[in-house]
C-alpha cells in the first residue's frame, strides 16, 4: 500500500513539473487602482490553491485539536474499571402466578 500512495505522490509530482515548465509565462495581474503585477503562472496558480488549502487545514486541525482535547477530558474523568451491570433474573418474579393460562398462536388455524 505504501508503494502505491509513493508512486501516486510521484506522479502528481511530475504532472505539477511538466505543467510547470511548459505554462512558465508572465500573466500580468490587475490589482487595485493602476497596479499591475507580473508573475509566472505557476506561482499564481500556486498561490490560488495556498489560499483555498490553508484557511480549511488550519479550520481542520483546530476541530481534531478539540475532539482530542474533549476525548482526553472524558477518558480522565471516567472510572478507571468499569463493572459490568449484575445478569438479570431469569425467569418471572417470586411471588408472581398467572390468571389466564397463555394464548396460542393466533396465526395458526385450529
Amino acid at each position: 500500500m505504501a508503494f502505491l500512495r509513493t508512486l501516486f505522490w510521484i506522479a502528481v509530482t511530475v504532472i505539477v513539473v511538466v505543467f510547470s515548465v511548459r505554462n512558465w509565462v508572465p500573466v500580468p495581474v490587475n490589482l487595485f487602482g493602476d497596479t499591475v503585477v507580473e508573475t509566472k503562472l505557476p506561482m499564481l496558480l500556486l498561490i490560488g490553491f495556498l489560499i483555498g488549502f490553508v484557511p480549511l487545514y488550519v479550520w481542520h486541525r483546530a476541530v481534531k485539536w478539540r475532539h482530542v482535547r474533549k476525548l482526553s477530558q472524558i477518558e480522565r474523568t471516567s472510572p478507571a474499571v468499569m463493572t459490568p451491570p449484575p445478569p438479570p433474573a431469569a425467569g418471572p418474579a417470586p411471588g408472581f402466578t398467572p390468571t389466564q393460562p397463555p394464548l396460542g398462536d393466533p396465526f395458526q388455524d385450529d
